[in-house]
């Protein structure tokens, strides 16, 4: 049974899906804190730090004399923090799918690399994902991870609905502490552009990400390319 919002966060996705859903637009005033009280049946003291939420995230501005003023309407998602794609939308009212593409093993790690394994990683080979993440319908983030093969036995078999941070936190005790990323525009190859519904002509944001993990010598390496024509990357969500 999934766990219960509290009623702050309730009234902060429901205003944040409004605004992105265009129903209340740019330039708009919200009601006032005891009209939204009234209407949602919460205390001004949760309206207050629904709006709150809001604010923080750049939606709206609370304005002197005047109120709560949306101040932006973008799409964004907050992937640009080390949490998985999953946890991240799944605080968001935005429905979300991933589809596995390849899943594998190789005892020779692909060459040139983007961040260089350690030596004890490159002899132990790698576990290797490609995955498709969408929301809403829409290919958003064609994902390439590679999991070196030790300490992590049947690592496929064990994946907790396709959850890669939650299989290695729940089967083998490896929890992310932080990451290294670069990120840049890109011109990506066909291939990424065709996954991604993409023309030849768009742009692609491509990030490459080195997980340090609580297991010493153990790094997972992900390289992300982000269709953003929809939605844009951002790491608002924590």
């Amino acid at each position: 049974m999934g766990k219960t919002l509290p009623h702050y966060k309730k009234l902060h996705l429901t205003l944040r899906q409004s605004i992105l859903s265009g129903a209340i637009s740019k330039g708009s005033l919200l009601p006032s804190e005891n009209e939204l009280s009234a209407q949602y049946n919460v205390t001004r003291a949760t309206v207050r730090q629904g709006l709150q939420e809001l604010v923080r995230e750049g939606f709206i501005e609370k304005r002197m004399g005047i109120g709560s003023v949306v101040v932006n309407d973008r799409k964004t998602l907050g992937l640009l923090t080390f949490k998985g794609f999953s946890e991240v939308l799944e605080s968001t009212p935005l429905s979300s799918t991933t589809q596995n593409l390849k899943m594998g093993t190789t005892a020779v790690w692909p060459s040139p690399f983007f961040y260089e394994p350690t030596v004890s990683e490159k002899e132990a080979g790698c576990f290797f994902l490609e995955r498709l993440r969408s929301v809403e319908g829409q290919p958003v983030m064609l994902e390439f991870t590679y999991i070196p093969q030790k300490g992590v036995p049947n690592f496929f078999e064990n994946m907790e609905n396709g959850s890669l941070f939650a299989t290695l936190q729940q089967e083998y005790k490896i929890e992310i502490l932080k990451v290294l990323q670069d990120v840049r525009a890109i011109h990506a190859p066909e291939a990424i552009l065709k996954r991604l519904e993409l023309n030849d002509n768009m742009p692609v944001l491509h990030i490459n990400r080195k997980y340090l993990t609580t297991t010493s010598d153990f790094h997972i390496y992900s390289s992300l390319y982000c269709n953003t024509t929809k939605y844009s990357i951002s790491n608002f969500f924590n």
